[in-house]
C-alpha cells in the first residue's frame, strides 16, 4: 500500500468522524456560548481532546495535502469561536474583583 493509500484511507475515517460525531457537538457547543451559556467542564475537555490534540495529530497530514486543508482550516476557526465566546461569558459571570 503506497502511502497516499494509506493517506486516503486515514482521511477518510477522520472526514468520517468529523462529520458524524465532532462537528455535530461542536455546533451545538457553540450554539450555547452564543446563547451566553458557559462551557461543562464535559465540553472543555471535548474540546481540549478534539479539536487541539487530534488537530495536531493530523497537522502533518494536512501538510502534505493541500485539499484538507480548507476544513482544517475551519475546524480550527471554529474552536477559535467557540472559546473566545466562552472566555467572554466567563467574564461576564464573574463578579468584578
Amino acid at each position: 500500500m503506497s502511502e497516499n493509500e494509506k493517506d486516503l484511507g486515514v482521511a477518510m475515517a477522520l472526514l468520517e468522524r468529523f462529520t458524524t460525531q465532532t462537528l455535530p457537538r461542536a455546533l451545538e457547543i457553540k450554539e450555547r456560548v452564543d446563547r451566553g451559556e458557559q462551557l461543562s467542564q464535559r465540553d472543555i475537555d471535548f474540546l481540549q481532546l478534539t479539536l487541539t490534540e487530534r488537530a495536531e495529530e493530523i497537522k502533518p497530514l494536512v501538510e502534505r495535502h493541500a485539499e484538507y486543508q480548507e476544513v482544517y482550516a475551519q475546524a480550527v476557526h471554529l474552536y477559535k469561536e467557540i472559546t473566545e465566546r466562552a472566555l467572554l461569558n466567563e467574564e461576564k459571570a464573574s463578579p468584578p474583583t
